[in-house]
């Protein structure tokens, strides 16, 4: 047990001799080599860990489906921008709330189960949506989808993390590769069936999650997963005691405001120049999220092999928040906001990637317990964003959202700043105790 009284991950793989002896030795001549690398071999993982995967790419496609259509739906149904905003928010809110349970329900029914759920209840909703007669009964049913949501993707990291070859950074760019994967897919999918009806994307979401029900049905065998030590109801909460987990977890918060005022707010923005088609806007932020995956597989791990984690965060954060200023001030220009939306892809890429590997490495923490208070602290910060935006917009012009954005992602990287010393553990500075002893007694025998 920890000092707070949660268990401490015991699930996690245990080292041999030799690699602990090399860990000590890298870790004290190059403290900040906590990175790793994106290579080849992240290809290399279990059919469950694909199956899990492929399932996250299309829990992820649900996030940016909406997009492209976001202006249709406010036309057909007659409701104003902070109202449609609202499909985002109910979804987000719903889902971080619910991320904070997770972790007590899949340590007692086990990782397929919870997932299986998850999947089970994002397929219903996704259906009702489409079969939705106004905007409130969407934004009811995304709330439903959002709950769904929230079993589904906090299991999925514990899981692929648990599951993955490679060790846990080699697992969370695979993570982050089916994140971004399914941001750069759920807008191109969004703009093709919503150019037939908005209803298509829903009726496509519910189609393919059923898909992944049977893909991780099938192949996420029994006996495949270790048996979870349940937690207590409150750990996620306790957790973010934690110095390390709650400066992330705070991070996050104002990192995913900032995420969002760029996903949500930009196809309104963009429809006030007059360009408000679903498949243009679906081309868009597909470009953006096909530079988010990159990203997030390639630059991220270059980036972490050569300086510390909290270093990115802190160079990267703020080139986003340039990015969105720039926004701001040329908000009149549509090329000009393409432009910074697609290359905004690849800053966030980088900045998924480095904040959930931060997040999962800055405690001792079990992993579901770990994933569930950083996800849902996350989410709820992008909840905020999309009717803060939509209702500034309103009030202000349209470049004034981009502004906050500029504003909230200024403050995250002050967070990090700020409780650096913190996140020590997550920079690789501070070894593990059974290892270090282990290479001590290799050490000694040798």
């Amino acid at each position: 047990m920890t000092q707070t009284g949660i268990p401490s991950d015991t699930n996690s793989p245990r080292q041999a001799p030799g690699e602990a002896a090399s860990r000590s030795a890298s870790a004290k001549a190059a403290p900040h080599a906590a990175g790793h690398s994106g290579g080849k071999d992240i290809l290399k993982q279990p059919l469950s860990v694909w199956a899990v995967a492929f399932a996250c790419v299309v829990s992820f496609m649900g996030i940016g489906l909406v997009d492209p259509i976001l202006p249709a739906i406010a036309s057909s149904l007659k409701a104003s921008a902070a109202q449609t905003e609202l499909l985002f928010t109910t979804y987000l809110l719903i889902t971080g709330a619910a991320m904070f349970f997770t972790s007590w329900l899949s340590t007692r029914i086990g990782t397929k189960k919870t997932l299986l759920i998850g999947l089970a209840v994002i397929v219903v909703f996704a259906a009702l949506a489409g079969a939705s007669g106004s905007v409130w009964q969407i934004i009811g049913f995304r709330a439903g989808w959002g709950l769904g949501n929230a079993l589904f993707i906090s299991t999925a990291l514990a899981a692929i993390v648990g599951a993955a070859s490679g060790g846990a950074s080699q697992a969370i760019i695979l993570y982050e590769a089916a994140l971004g994967l399914g941001m750069a897919l759920g807008p191109l999918v969004g703009g093709l069936l919503g150019n037939i009806s908005w209803r298509g994307p829903f009726f496509g979401t519910a189609t393919l999650m059923a898909v992944g029900f049977i893909a991780i049905m099938t192949m996420l065998r029994k006996g495949s997963e270790t048996k979870p030590t349940p937690t207590k109801l409150t750990a996620p909460f306790r957790g973010l005691a934690r110095p390390g987990l709650g400066v992330m977890a705070s991070a996050a918060l104002f990192y995913n405001m900032g995420f969002f005022v760029l996903l949500a707010y930009t196809p309104f923005a963009l429809a006030d120049l007059g360009l408000d088609a679903a498949i243009p806007l679906g081309l868009i932020f597909t470009g953006w999220g096909v530079c988010l995956a990159i990203s997030s597989v390639w630059l991220a791990p270059a980036l972490t092999n050569r300086m510390r984690r909290t270093t990115v965060l802190m160079v990267v954060i703020p080139l986003l928040a340039l990015d969105l200023l720039l926004v701001a001030l040329l908000v009149t220009s549509i090329v000009a906001i393409i432009v910074l939306v697609i290359l905004g892809g690849i800053f966030l890429g980088v900045l998924n990637t480095v904040l959930t590997e931060c997040s999962m490495e800055a405690t001792d923490l079990p992993r579901p317990v770990a994933s569930s208070a950083y996800s849902g602290v996350r989410f709820i910060g992008g909840a905020i964003a999309p009717p803060v935006a939509a209702a500034l917009g309103n009030a202000f012009g349209a470049a004034v959202p981009f502004f906050f954005g500029t504003a909230v992602l200024v403050i995250a990287t002050l967070i990090v700043i700020v409780g650096r010393r913190a996140l020590r553990r997550a920079d690789g500075a501070v070894e593990d105790v059974e290892d270090e002893a282990e290479a001590i007694g290799i050490g000694d025998a040798a």
